[in-house]
């Protein structure tokens, strides 16, 4: 995993970007300022992640030049054959944001689908015809 952690540990270039803008900006404007700031958190979150991890699993087939493909078979998770949760966590955040624009009343109404879809996605395995 090394070498996906270095790029995202690359992307801490967008802290002192960030810093350049809001200076050059007079920071005046609040998108890029703090987008940028947030960017490099983000990704320096990740590359964290990823490195602390590569140190922990050791090195994978892909990572090493005599890796074979057949290494890498085997059982990669548990996953749902069909569900519907996804689509209706979908719909709840699209209306939430529609509510961001059209009024605050649909946003609570779409946050209310979406903990719906979230809640169904999570126990999904605990009840039907999929349960465990």
């Amino acid at each position: 995993m090394r070498p996906e952690a270095n790029i995202f540990l690359g992307g801490i270039i967008f802290i002192p970007l960030g810093i350049t803008y809001g200076f050059l900006t007079q920071f005046k404007e609040w998108v890029g300022f703090p987008a940028f700031l947030l960017l490099g958190a983000m990704s320096l979150m990740v590359g964290i992640f990823l490195r602390k991890t590569g140190k922990s699993m050791g090195p994978r087939p892909e990572d090493r030049s005599g890796g074979e493909i057949a290494e890498r078979s085997g059982v990669y998770g548990t996953f749902a054959p069909a569900s519907w949760w996804p689509l209706v966590l979908g719909i709840g955040t699209a209306v939430a944001f529609l509510g961001l624009a059209v009024g605050l009343w649909v946003l609570f109404i779409g946050a209310g689908i979406a903990i719906v879809g979230v809640l169904g996605w999570v126990f999904e395995f605990s009840s039907g015809d999929w349960a465990h």
